[in-house]
């Protein structure tokens, strides 16, 4: 995933961006990093670790109007220092400056291409592969930006900041969001519009699919530089799991999504017998909600979330997810005791989790656990920026619904129907998602991955 966030015209520029990095921890936990601008030089901080590790003794030593930040979590390139963001290089355009969310699915066709033509890698991230085929073009960096995105396929919301401007792009298929923002007379680009809120900017719009935006002093401009695409495919995952509930994603409230997520899983789950809802928190919480509201059954916080854990999902090996895991998620028994649950979930990728939460309750004293999913099984990789990227490690490639069912030791196993979800989500507009994860339809062309391992 990976969160960005940008201010341009403000003093305390890296200071609100520490801010707005704050409030996107959520889409990134393994490195942090601030870029500035002050006379003409590029300034910067990275470091591995949370923002409140990498910044604990503040941005002081960050001045300048411009900033741009980035949270990372690793999907291409592994866990390692010379992978954090922004990224700085020196080039004939002067020291640019990338943040990027998302991933290219041709990464590794350019970067060997680019190495045959004498370019040397500082890093193992497929970001750096836009700024080797920048450095090769000519004219002002938009341009080059223009030309060189044009030979990449995937996902990427990105922030791009030369000594003299600063330039938000998204691929015009949209697969991640980007929004901008103001405050005051400054403009601000994020990932969500959580960080906005956070730092009291007005969101302005949503940068299209497709659209390049340049802001150069106090001017900003609008391109739609790239050829148009079939359709777009925003990521329904984002809505599903990895926004900030309080969040406007793709102009949706990601929280009434998740609420409506519930409702429509706890129609196609009509008569069901059961005493309480429980969320898994926190994402499942919204949908819990819903499926109560829908079904009639009571809503119960049966499970405690530790919120000095951070998110199991995204841990970098199996074994810390485990750990952490075990850490995060704590059961009521006098909640659960003699009851049959409903246990509510966004989402099972591998099932680890979700096998321990189970027996968790079990252990509680749970009569009956029946566990409903808000989207369908997940039966395929990512390519676009979230880290499943083998088949053999999500649970529902390689099992039926039964299958699952018995591993999880739930009475009942309920996932809701693809349709159902694109309703939930989509609210009249349910064409234009990327929803790969579940069907194996991938709207673009995947050149470095094999996807024939995706399918059993």
């Amino acid at each position: 995933m990976c969160g960005i966030f940008a201010v341009s015209g403000r003093p305390d520029a890296a200071e609100l961006t520490q801010l707005g990095l704050f409030s996107l921890q959520h889409r990134g936990q393994e490195s942090a990093g601030i870029v500035t601008v002050k006379n003409g030089e590029l300034q910067t901080r990275v470091g591995m670790g949370l923002v409140s590790e990498v910044f604990a003794e503040g941005v002081a030593a960050l001045p300048g109007r411009v900033a741009i930040g980035h949270v990372r979590y690793a999907t291409t390139g592994g866990s390692h220092i010379r992978n954090a963001q922004p990224l700085v290089f020196k080039t004939g355009h002067g020291m640019l400056a990338i943040g990027h969310n998302g991933n290219l699915t041709n990464a590794v066709q350019l970067k060997h291409k680019l190495e045959s033509r004498g370019a040397i890698f500082q890093s193992t991230t497929d970001s750096e592969v836009i700024v080797h085929l920048l450095a090769r073009q000519a004219g002002p960096v938009e341009d080059a930006l223009i030309t060189s995105l044009r030979q990449v396929e995937g996902a990427y919301s990105m922030l791009l900041l030369a000594i003299d401007k600063l330039i938000a792009v998204r691929d015009p298929y949209g697969f991640r969001p980007l929004v901008l923002g103001r405050i005051g007379d400054a403009h601000v680009f994020a990932s969500e519009t959580t960080a906005l809120n956070l730092i009291g900017a007005e969101l302005v719009r949503e940068i299209e699919p497709g659209e390049m935006v340049i802001v150069e002093g106090a001017t900003i401009k609008s391109l739609k530089p790239f050829a148009p695409v079939p359709a777009p495919a925003r990521c329904i995952f984002e809505q599903v799991y990895f926004a900030r509930p309080d969040s406007m994603i793709f102009s949706r409230g990601v929280q009434a999504a998740r609420r409506d997520l519930g409702k429509a899983l706890a129609r196609e789950m009509e008569g069901l017998q059961a005493d309480i809802v429980v969320p898994v928190p926190d994402s499942g919480i919204p949908a819990a909600l819903g499926f109560s509201q829908e079904s009639g059954v009571p809503f119960e916080i049966g499970l405690m979330r530790s919120h000095y854990v951070s998110r199991t999902f995204i841990k970098p090996t199996q074994e810390l997810r485990d750990k952490a895991a075990m850490l995060k998620l704590a059961p009521v028994p006098e909640t659960l005791r003699g009851k049959r649950v409903v246990l509510v979930d966004d989402s099972i990728v591998r099932g680890t989790t979700s096998k321990r939460i189970c027996k968790l309750l079990r252990q509680a004293g749970a009569r009956e656990i029946h566990m409903a999913v808000t989207s369908p099984p997940i039966v395929s990789p990512c390519y676009y920026g979230i880290d499943t990227p083998y088949a053999s490690e999500l649970i529902a490639n390689q099992n039926t619904v039964e299958d699952i069912r018995k591993y999880l030791g739930v009475d009942s196993l309920h996932y809701l129907s693809l349709a159902g979800m694109q309703r939930a989500v989509g609210k009249g507009d349910e064409s234009g998602w990327c929803a790969a994860c579940f069907t194996r339809r991938y709207p673009t062309p995947i050149p470095d991955y094999q996807v024939t391992e995706a399918v059993k």
